[in-house]
């Protein structure tokens, strides 16, 4: 399931498809190789996650999908497009989203320099929605950063504990799909006290959805993914399941002894089996819920129905509504498939 499939709100698809279009004009280069690149991963489709979030931020303060809230979901998916591109340096990832990654095909630096390249437009565009626009995106670089240096320290540790991880995607998750949240409400200029709701909703949400995510890559088959079930082990990053199900006083010390290396295909089945059959997804996924109802409270406590500014109170509530039960829905579709 793809979150922005069940964010259906009137004025979504048509600003999503005005973002798709600004998208094309904003990767465009003097110089036609960078302009390649730098399009390779859009032309690859995508979810458009952190876009379709802060377009639903801005609906549910009642405003409209007007220009500055277009550019300023341009804006937060460069940031994490720029951010994909360093990332698979770092991992020296062979694909993404199905096709050959940028730095499979050019090499490393020409994909730095892509990703460059789009962190640069992001803050270009940015600079023309608000110092305060500017500021966020900012400081969401930064995390981003943080936290993956804090998962590379991490990487194949048996010993990374619970903090570690929830701090890894505090920074490498939540903190943009919070940007976008937060920025949503900027742009379409609501109050101090709905902005920062939504920065909480943001924040939330992303913690509960990288969660779903990491369950979801156990519980998933390969066709169903895109890639191998269990494919953070195979890369060395040991997320909540796979934290708790070490700590599990029957079966943990012989997960333990697997882990700590690569591991080849029948290993990582092994492994994955084991971990499913111990208690560790299900305790994850209260873990997820708990964000989710926190992300709902976020929203429960904007004042009034907040769309006196910009008219659309009916509007407004829709696109609350649909935020406030978006991560319990995922997690629904999950215990399902998960049985």
């Amino acid at each position: 399931m793809n979150v922005w499939e069940l964010l259906n709100l009137p004025g979504l698809d048509d600003g999503l498809a005005r973002v798709e279009e600004e998208l094309r004009q904003a990767v465009a280069a003097p110089e036609p190789v960078l302009s390649e690149v730098a399009s390779h991963l859009m032309a690859a489709g995508g979810k458009r996650l952190r876009p379709a979030l802060l377009l639903a931020a801005a609906l549910s303060t009642g405003a409209s999908v007007g220009n500055g809230v277009v550019q300023g979901a341009v804006a937060v998916e460069l940031v994490h497009m720029g951010s994909l591109y360093h990332d698979d340096v770092i991992d020296d990832a062979s694909s993404r989203r199905g096709v050959q990654s940028a730095n499979a095909r050019w090499g490393n630096l020409v994909a730095i320099l892509a990703g460059d390249f789009l962190l640069a437009k992001a803050s270009e565009i940015a600079a023309g929605l608000g110092t305060e626009v500017v500021r966020v995106l900012a400081t969401t670089i930064s995390r981003l950063c943080e936290g993956e240096l804090v998962q590379l320290r991490h990487s194949y540790s048996t010993e990374r504990t619970e903090a570690a991880y929830f701090r890894a995607i505090s920074a490498k998750t939540a903190s943009l799909l919070s940007a976008s949240t937060r920025i949503g409400g900027l742009v379409a200029g609501a109050p101090v006290e709905t902005v920062d709701a939504l920065t909480r909703f943001g924040q939330a949400f992303g913690m509960a959805f990288q969660i779903w995510d990491d369950v979801n890559d156990l519980v998933r088959t390969e066709a169903e993914l895109g890639k191998p079930a269990g494919h953070d082990i195979l890369e060395g990053t040991y997320t909540l399941p796979v934290i708790r199900a070490l700590a599990d006083p029957d079966s943990g010390p012989e997960i333990g002894a697997l882990l700590g290396q690569q591991l080849a295909g029948p290993e990582l089945d092994k492994v994955r089996d084991m971990i499913l059959a111990t208690g560790a997804l299900r305790s994850s996924v209260a873990e997820g819920r708990r964000w989710a109802d926190e992300a709902a409270g976020a929203l429960a406590s904007i004042p009034g129905t907040g769309a006196s500014l910009n008219g659309n109170a009916a509007g407004a509530e829709a696109a609350r509504s649909t935020l406030s039960g978006l991560a319990q829905k995922l997690f629904d579709d999950l215990d399902v498939r998960a049985g």
